[in-house]
């Protein structure tokens, strides 16, 4: 009788568990608040169940990765090519947080929002300061190193910060003046890494591994930088100052929603060349969360535009890619469950050995 050790595997899961794993959350969450946006509740209440319990476990075994195996989490802190898999953490306590928010709770979704302020503050200047004193001309470049995830971690605190910001009483004013200058920060980060990464795709060799579900974080950056212009388009702030920046941020969003639609085509283009051309075998990998996240945020965000900007096609195209961003997240999650199952089954002691 064959004897499995579910200690032993789920403390080597936890010691090398991916930065970047929080993605799981912010796809699953963003799915469910656009169905939500739809007013689709079932589905959308579903999603938010599942993330829920998601985003729980994922915060529970982070802390003990943490305490436990404390060298292979800072390990990957000072690592040039994984320390911005950790801004996956803000984007996903935000977008759980707007969740909560939609269903009439406030209150914690304030609470995430000062805790995802305080990882971003804590995050940017650590993986900057890591990308500067440790990332070399061979190191880690932004193709596999999910630079962009600072962005989508960024713009993710001006889109609850909307909500955040009536809550704060005497200092409402002041949030609101802080997620309009994140907003901001974040376009100013796209446009200096997007120049980054083009040059790397078009003027350098690019081999099938280097096109990974990661990729699609640029159009998903871009995405969620959409949205958030779209939600202080559409949210009173009541000072005056920034009323007045209203048709600034009218005409950037609808030029960065242009730009997240152009990459949309040329991304499947390059899934084609790496899954038939070179006839890559299509595997589960947390990254892949990494593709279906930027696929919801689009949908919301369209969604979201064609309210600010008062054009109801939008809404259209919104909807078909929700429906989409669904598809992929069932196939996604299926691989989850399959990966986990192989990797519980890789445990079971070696052919001989006696219950």
């Amino acid at each position: 009788m064959t004897q499995r050790k579910p200690i032993t595997w789920l403390g080597r899961e936890v010691a090398s568990l991916n930065p970047g794993s929080f993605a799981l959350v912010m796809a699953t969450g963003i799915i469910s608040n656009s169905f939500f946006f739809e007013g689709r509740r079932g589905i959308s209440d579903v999603l938010f169940a599942i993330n829920a319990v998601a985003f729980a476990w994922l915060a529970l075994i982070t802390l003990v990765r943490l305490l436990r195996f404390a060298p292979a989490l800072w390990g990957d802190l000072i690592d040039p090519a994984r320390v911005f898999g950790f801004f996956t953490m803000v984007a996903a306590s935000d977008v759980f947080g707007s969740g909560l928010s939609l269903r009439g709770l406030p209150g914690p979704a304030l609470a995430l929002w000062l805790v995802a302020l305080g990882l971003w503050l804590v995050l940017t200047y650590l993986s900057f300061s890591v990308l500067t004193f440790r990332n070399g001309a061979d190191g880690a470049d932004i193709v596999a190193g999910g630079w962009l995830n600072a962005i989508v971690g960024t713009q993710s605190l001006v889109i609850l910060g909307t909500v955040a910001a009536p809550l704060c009483g005497e200092l409402a004013d002041t949030v609101f003046v802080l997620i309009h200058a994140l907003w901001g920060i974040g376009l100013a980060l796209y446009g200096i890494f997007i120049a980054v990464f083009v040059h790397r795709i078009f003027y350098r060799l690019v081999t099938p591994s280097d096109l990974t579900p990661m990729l699609w974080v640029v159009m998903g950056a871009a995405a969620i930088s959409t949205n958030a212009g779209s939600t202080l388009i559409l949210t009173d702030s009541g000072v005056p100052f920034l009323t007045s920046m209203r048709p600034f941020i009218d005409g950037v969003t609808l030029m960065v929603w242009a730009w997240a639609t152009w990459w949309i085509p040329l991304l499947v283009i390059f899934g084609v060349w790496k899954h038939r051309v070179h006839r890559v075998p299509l595997s589960y990998t947390p990254l892949l969360w990494s593709m279906v996240f930027p696929l919801g945020m689009y949908s919301l965000a369209t969604a979201r535009l064609s309210l600010a900007a008062d054009f109801a096609p939008l809404r259209t195209g919104a909807r078909g890619m929700m429906w989409i961003a669904l598809a992929v997240w069932m196939a996604t999650a299926l691989g989850l469950v399959v990966a986990t199952w192989r990797s519980w089954q890789a445990e079971s002691p070696r052919a001989g050995a006696k219950a």
